[in-house]
């Protein structure tokens, strides 16, 4: 009796062998995990650095300005707490959490369908579809209840979200059409989907005011109840709280549930996971859906949160959903991780807007200083995952030669 060599298909794959070769998103996310928690704080430390010296090259402070972005954030107000908005320090942290909330959201969209194999580029377009239906909710039922009024505008403000990213998703599952292409399309067609409700004579534009292409205000029963500041100064509403509850679903639901334990299968390998008896199409449709949830919530909540109302001027300069992606790079595709990322953004957003002073640097470049550390930090994360391939190519190389010499 002869003993048959080991074959190699044989031999039981590890997860990190897995995720080589399965998708592109699970060999980045394998990258990042080897990173730690250390990589992404030098990614924003070197962003500020390098931000610095562009500061300090226009003739400025950097080190000011930098003390001004965290004073204008409302950082500052841990150091005196209070609950009176009057305070300037409580009303730009209140104004920060605002910006914080719909980023932890916008996100969570990028990062869910991340973790199954997909990159969601689509966030914004997402975000716009739940903010027209929730203004459409909002303004066509004055006369119903408070609380049916608001939770039929989120949901409904979530599921729309959950409909236009499960269309990206069909289409991959069933024709195999690549969702960043999709996504992008979506987001063409939901900005101009806008311009035509909002515009001249549009289905949402205001009945009140026909000359200016704007929508109706949300009644007053549909709005959401404030807990710090005054609402007609845009105070910090119930759905802060909702954005951090979506954080714990979104943990939960990847790592304490079958949907997830699925979704995560089809993310590090969709070959592997369907010979494994896993539906890979419905997990690919039903993973964008949920992305697209998440997004849709972001802009239910903005717009019964604090705008109220919507017009064509402020769907282009609207980048929210754009900066979803960068949270859930920097964020590393975590819940925690997200919620942190979303607070550094929303900070640099107000932060820089309303922080710096014109006697410490030029309001032009105050104006431009975020979305220049944005895209550091956008270029550093995307550096840190190919800095980290190349020296984990090494393994790769050396791993056929210790086949061969093995077999």
């Amino acid at each position: 009796m002869t003993l048959e060599p080991p074959r190699e298909d044989r031999v039981p794959e590890t997860p990190e062998v897995a995720a080589e070769t399965g998708t592109l998103a699970a060999r980045i996310a394998l990258r990042q995990r080897s990173g730690g928690v250390i990589v992404p704080v030098l990614t924003a430390l070197v962003a500020f650095l390098l931000g610095g010296l562009i500061v300090l090259a226009t003739g400025h402070n950097p080190l000011l300005a930098y003390r001004d972005i965290f004073n204008g954030a409302g950082l500052n107000w841990i150091f005196h707490p209070t609950t009176d908005t009057v305070n300037t320090s409580a009303y730009n942290l209140s104004q920060t959490l605002l910006q914080t909330t719909t980023l932890i959201l916008t996100g969570l969209a990028v990062a869910f369908a991340f973790r199954c194999g997909m990159f969601n580029i689509g966030g914004q377009g997402q975000y716009f579809v739940g903010l027209y239906v929730a203004n459409w909710v909002g303004f066509s039922l004055p006369g119903m209840a408070p609380l049916p009024h608001v939770l039929l505008g989120i949901g409904a403000a979530t599921l729309a979200g959950a409909i236009w990213a499960g269309i990206a998703g069909f289409l991959k599952a069933t024709v195999g059409a690549h969702e960043v292409i999709t996504t992008i399309m979506l987001n063409w067609i939901a900005i101009w989907a806008g311009e035509y409700f909002f515009g001249q004579g549009g289905p949402l534009q205001s009945v009140t005011n026909p000359s200016v292409p704007i929508s109706d205000d949300v009644a007053d029963g549909a709005k959401l109840p404030v807990f710090w500041g005054v609402q007609q100064l845009q105070g910090l509403h119930v759905g802060f709280f909702v954005a951090l509850a979506a954080l714990v679903v979104f943990y939960l639901l990847l790592n304490r549930t079958t949907l997830g334990y699925e979704v995560r299968a089809v993310g590090f390998n969709p070959e592997a996971a369907a010979y494994g008896g896993i539906n890979v199409k419905k997990n690919l449709i039903r993973a964008m859906a949920i992305s697209g949830a998440f997004a849709g919530l972001a802009g239910g909540l903005d717009m019964l949160g604090y705008l109220y109302h919507y017009g064509v001027s402020d769907i282009p300069v609207s980048s929210v959903g754009f900066l979803g992606i960068a949270v859930a790079l920097l964020g590393r595709n975590t819940a925690v991780g997200v919620g942190l990322g979303a607070l550094l953004f929303g900070a640099l957003l107000f932060g820089t807007t309303h922080g710096l002073a014109s006697d410490v640097i030029a309001p032009d470049l105050a104006g431009n200083l975020t979305y220049m550390i944005q895209g550091l930090i956008v270029l550093f994360v995307g550096a840190d995952v190919l800095i980290l391939y190349v020296w984990n190519t090494r393994r790769l190389l050396r791993r056929p030669k210790a086949r061969q010499a093995t077999a």
